[in-house]
């Protein structure tokens, strides 16, 4: 029976990018930057409504009060799609930073664009990061908030991986707080196809200042808070953090 569900939840999800990208794109790029993002946001409050309908996946926020006025920078864990759709309803208007790539895939990639995403490019990550510094200040300067999974990529309930300091870097440098969000996606949307039923947990953080502070201390204290959360709300053990890879030695 799940498998069906998720069946007919991924037939209404494509359909939805298709008859979305078809409506949404001609519209979009004649509208002011907040009113796409409103427009298209239609679309992600359907993916939510269709996965609650067709899975049976719900969710439950605590701290919702906790999102600031104004713009910020949102550091949450990555462990599914899901997060993806929903953090664009919790704070908006927002950028992501994402994977270079997915700004190619037709209607998709088209529609995201005109949110003005910050893309990575992997294969050079020295000019990725400072692209990613440099556009994440400037749309925080632009009144946008910018979302960052600091891990980097999708990491499965029960794994762990060492968060880096991009995201609260900006934030440093355009004086905005962060916002830490954390939860249990992939136990309901996980790296396998079928969707598990269920209600899962989203816990909002309250915003921590960035003025003054060096961005290695907010790392731990962001790190810390959304590692302690992820005990409390996920029914995966936590594991220890990997080791530091060993710093290389310079040539003799």
């Amino acid at each position: 029976m799940k498998a069906i569900r998720t069946l007919l939840f991924y037939a209404g999800y494509f359909l939805a990018i298709f008859v979305s990208g078809l409506l949404m794109l001609p519209i979009g790029l004649m509208l002011p930057l907040r009113a796409r993002f409103k427009l298209f946001n239609c679309h992600n409050r359907f993916i939510m409504k269709w996965l609650s309908l067709t899975c049976a996946i719900r969710y439950r926020i605590q701290g919702r009060e906790n999102v600031p006025e104004g713009p910020c920078v949102v550091l949450a864990n990555h462990q599914s799609e899901w997060e993806t759709v929903f953090l664009q309803l919790l704070k908006t208007p927002i950028c992501t930073v994402l994977k270079k790539e997915l700004l190619s895939i037709p209607l998709f990639g088209w529609g995201v664009r005109l949110l003005k995403p910050i893309p990575l490019d992997r294969s050079r990550p020295s000019n990725a990061m400072r692209q990613v510094l440099s556009h994440g200040k400037q749309r925080l300067e632009e009144g946008l908030s910018v979302l960052i999974f600091p891990e980097g990529t999708r990491v499965a309930p029960g794994e762990r991986r060492r968060f880096n300091k991009s995201g609260i870097v900006i934030a440093c440098r355009a004086g905005v707080p962060v916002l830490p969000v954390a939860h249990n996606a992939g136990e309901h949307w996980g790296r396998h196809w079928i969707k598990q039923p269920g209600t899962l947990n989203v816990v909002v953080g309250e915003p921590i200042e960035t003025t003054g502070r060096k961005p290695e201390a907010i790392l731990e204290e962001v790190e810390r808070w959304i590692e302690q959360t992820l005990g409390e709300i996920s029914d995966v053990p936590r594991p220890p953090l990997p080791e530091k890879a060993p710093a290389a030695r310079a040539p003799s």
